[in-house]
């Protein structure tokens, strides 16, 4: 059995070559039988109706997509995926790559797609940590997320009310939680901070 998987995550989508249509013509016209549709980021591996075809599967089953990021947030992802179907015996044909399957060809191909993988992911974490230096030559840069505080003025009015309030004993941590919103372990946080001159 051939079975199609076709998805959008946007709208933006139905107009630059990956809208649903688009995907069922080119699966219909490459032999799919039944195709399985679906409007679903692909940020989530949580998708719902992939999830089902992938449990309906059997040995000797093929499913078809156009492109590997219709069931793939990222190559490493698709490929593990890919990976996992194979050794259930269900071939793979990704319409813009071809068929994906354990001859010893496809296994040299999975073997790029990693490596690029690899690459790509490295090529990030050079580009993160040079970024992360240029910043740290700039004034007021800070390690770490910055607090919440800091973000947004709004908060931090309302937390330093709630110090205020909970330093005379007007209000408990839980009466300023629910008066201002923040967490208790949040105002606990800062209210030892506070103690301290912070």
């Amino acid at each position: 059995m051939i079975y199609g998987y076709a998805r959008v995550s946007t709208a933006g989508q139905a107009t630059n070559g990956n809208s649903l249509e688009e995907q069922i013509k080119q699966l219909k016209e490459r032999g799919a039988v039944e195709i399985i549709t679906e409007h679903y980021t692909g940020k989530t591996t949580d998708r719902p109706k992939f999830n089902e075809l992938i449990s309906r599967l059997d040995a000797g089953d093929t499913l078809m997509v156009t492109k590997l990021d219709r069931f793939a947030r990222s190559v490493v992802q698709g490929l593990k995926t890919v990976q996992e179907l194979i050794n259930k015996g269900i071939t793979i044909h990704v319409l813009n790559m071809g068929i994906l399957d354990n001859s010893p060809m496809n296994q040299v191909t999975m073997t790029m797609f990693l490596a690029f993988a690899e690459f790509e992911r490295a090529m990030i974490v050079e580009r993160t940590k040079a970024g992360k230096e240029v910043a740290k030559t700039k004034a007021g840069f800070k390690e770490g997320r910055p607090r919440v505080e800091d973000k947004d003025k709004g908060k931090a009015k309302l937390i330093e009310l709630a110090m205020e309030k909970i330093d005379t004993g007007v209000w408990t941590y839980r009466q300023a939680e629910r008066e201002t919103g923040i967490s208790f372990s949040t105002l606990h946080r800062r209210y030892n901070n506070y103690k301290k001159g912070c």
